[in-house]
């Protein structure tokens, strides 16, 4: 079986909501009606994360359901997931924590964790509306390694 490898980042706040989640929405669908498998990496570390898992969630359950995975990849043990794993393996296809960053600061784990999805992924999806944090060097990062990257935008992003 071919995998596609998607990875999703975004800045921690969505400004337009609806407009970022139909994107999502067009794009998910593509994806999984184009490829024979197509595993979704995510992270859960602010509204971007989780807009795009729900989206992808809700393009799995009405469109087709056997040929996507949905892989929440932790930066490290999340005290959440600790708290009640089960929710969390219900609500994902897959957890998993990172090698590269498990054992890094804090601080710099979620980037390594970022890295590594890149590194992993045929395709980065983008939502990133300023020049600076998580998200724009993840995005610097993947095009320094020639990934294939589709940007979401709204209309109100300085970005062309």
């Amino acid at each position: 079986m071919q995998i596609f490898t998607v990875s999703l980042f975004g800045h921690r706040r969505v400004h337009d909501y609806a407009e970022i989640e139909q994107q999502l929405h067009f794009l998910v669908y593509d994806l999984i009606s184009n490829h024979e498998f197509v595993e979704f990496l995510v992270g859960r570390d602010g509204e971007f994360d989780q807009l795009a898992a729900s989206t992808i969630r809700k393009v799995k359950r009405n469109v087709f359901d056997a040929n996507s995975s949905l892989i929440w990849v932790q930066p490290y043990k999340k005290a959440e997931y600790n708290h009640d794993p089960k929710a969390y393996d219900d609500y994902y296809d897959v957890v998993e924590l990172c090698d590269a960053s498990a054992k890094a600061h804090p601080k710099a784990a979620i980037q390594l964790r970022n890295r590594s999805m890149v590194d992993r992924s045929e395709l980065c999806i983008f939502y990133v509306e300023h020049p600076h944090g998580g998200a724009w060097e993840t995005l610097k990062y993947a095009e320094k390694q020639n990934k294939r990257i589709t940007l979401l935008n709204t209309t109100d992003s300085p970005f062309d």
